[in-house]
């Protein structure tokens, strides 16, 4: 304390830093210089459990964790594999879709089902776990292997012990000498569910190759996360009281129609025979002496909108949802605000997209999914054990976000596309797709069009190929109207005249 206090007095005689002084306006401010472990193992708990009251209890709170969620997952961030052979990779996907539904131990959800849910996890309690649960071959699914997904509670904060051998366990994360997390130590049920009897208490060690530990650290060297709702809990509550007393006094207010006074009652004391009741339109006679008053009950005024809106906005900003999508207001947005709010916000989640979910579950999933399905016999890659890295590799596809203006996105898309700035398969990937499977469903639609002497392309876009207009059906029913443009393909086998255009590639 003596130190502290003589570094405050020097730093008041040198100055520089207004931020480092304790003059008047900073008196108060007493910032603590314990690590964010330290902070997270004293007051963990408390904002995890004040986060899921929140969620379950106030509607902008739960409307935010949606957002969040359904922003990151979406329909699912899918794989595209990056294997050259055409039919294996194909083989490879059909394998991996199949075994999606087989995915969550629990039988609630697919594996994007369990994306989402981390997400939303991860947004309310700062972190959440998976355990890799091998399955026998008899159980009957794609690929042997679950995912079972663990709450932030179910680790414990308070366990820390020296263990033998100069290993450690912090936080309820076991460290070998040289600090590589070796085991999780998790409870074998949740502290706070009562319905579950017995077991209150142990831990069961599990080696942390099976365990995927998703988090967003916000400090160098945080082993546990911290809820989004940290800098927003003391807001939300307290406007959340601020709008229950507004209720609670319009409630009062509507309580009271009007009061009869009288200025000498005969019976005081005697309550009246009927109660008055005041209809529309009513003419009410009074006694001599009777007179009717209403009461002037408080309004708020002009500033409660006012309020919630600059509130709401800092509790937007404080868990890093915009203001329309936590609130659903879209009346005080126009297009170019709204849009310059989303670009900003999907940039956050893009960046969350692939540096947490991409990075530490779903390479982690692919990863140990691929060698159990080739151990297992439902694939067959030759050479996996020395190409492994080569069959892994892989890209994660998020969903497409749909646009305030999606013709004008389309079109500058279109035109990127045309002048060499971007190219068809980056483009598809942007849209959640993968660029080879788009291309063999469009090549089995053409080939079904000429079949059936069908041809949905607009005359003159990019597919219609150079002449396609000129060579458009006509009204007349003539053989142009049943039959469309000829490719290369089709003189290759055999389906059209010669003399066809050839088409674009």
């Amino acid at each position: 304390m003596g130190f502290d206090a003589f570094r405050q007095r020097l730093g008041s005689i040198i100055g520089g830093f207004d931020a480092a002084q304790s003059h008047r306006r900073l008196r108060g401010f007493r910032a603590s210089r314990a690590h964010v472990n330290t902070l997270i193992a004293a007051s963990g708990d408390t904002i995890t459990a004040r986060a899921r009251w929140l969620v379950r209890n106030n509607g902008y709170a739960a409307n935010a964790v949606e957002s969040f969620a359904s922003n990151v997952v979406g329909d699912g961030i899918k794989p595209s594999s990056s294997i050259a052979d055409a039919a294996l990779k194909e083989q490879l996907q059909a394998v991996w879709l199949a075994w999606t539904d087989d995915a969550d131990a629990e039988g609630l959800t697919d594996f994007y089902g369990l994306q989402r849910r981390a997400a939303r996890e991860v947004f309310l309690s700062g972190e959440v776990f998976l355990r890799i649960r091998p399955r026998r071959a008899e159980d009957g699914l794609t690929v042997p292997l679950q995912l079972q997904m663990l709450p932030a509670e179910m680790l414990p904060l308070d366990l820390n012990r020296t263990l033998p051998g100069a290993g450690l366990i912090r936080q309820g994360i076991e460290f070998d000498p040289i600090g590589r997390r070796t085991a999780y130590h998790f409870l074998r049920r949740h502290p706070g569910d009562m319905t579950d009897p017995g077991l209150s208490g142990e831990t069961v060690r599990v080696p942390a190759s099976e365990v995927i530990h998703v988090l967003d650290p916000v400090e160098a060297g945080q082993l546990r996360g911290v809820s989004r709702f940290a800098p927003a809990i003391v807001k939300l509550f307290t406007l959340d009281l601020y709008d229950d007393a507004e209720l609670e006094r319009k409630k009062i207010a509507a309580m009271f129609a009007m009061f009869i006074t009288s200025p000498a009652p005969e019976t005081p004391l005697e309550p009246a025979e009927e109660d008055l009741e005041v209809e529309p339109g009513q003419v009410v006679r009074l006694d001599p002496g009777e007179d009717v008053t209403t009461p002037a009950t408080p309004d708020s005024g002009g500033t409660y909108e006012p309020f919630q809106y600059r509130t709401l906005l800092q509790i937007g900003a404080a868990l890093g949802v915009p203001y329309g999508y936590m609130t659903g207001d879209t009346a005080k947005g126009n297009f170019s605000n709204t849009r310059i709010a989303l670009v900003d916000f999907r940039r956050r989640i893009s960046a969350f997209q692939h540096s947490v979910m991409v990075f530490q579950l779903c390479r982690a999933v692919w990863a140990r999914w691929m060698d159990v399905a080739v151990l297992s016999g439902a694939l067959d890659l030759p050479g996996y054990e020395s190409q492994r890295r080569q069959y892994q590799a892989c890209a994660w596809l998020p969903t497409k976000w749909d646009w305030v203006d999606p013709m004008k996105d389309a079109s500058a898309e279109i035109l990127q596309i045309e002048a060499g700035l971007k190219s068809r398969t980056q483009a598809i990937s942007e849209r959640g797709y993968d660029a080879e499977q788009v291309d063999r469903e469009i090549a089995a639609e053409r080939k079904r069009e000429r079949a059936l002497g069908l041809d949905f392309r607009r005359p003159g876009s990019p597919a219609q190929g150079p002449g396609a207009s000129n060579n458009s059906s006509g009204s007349d029913g003539g053989p142009g109207a049943d039959q469309p443009n000829t490719t290369e393909e089709d003189r290759t086998e055999g389906d059209g005249p010669e003399t066809a255009p050839k088409e674009n590639p």
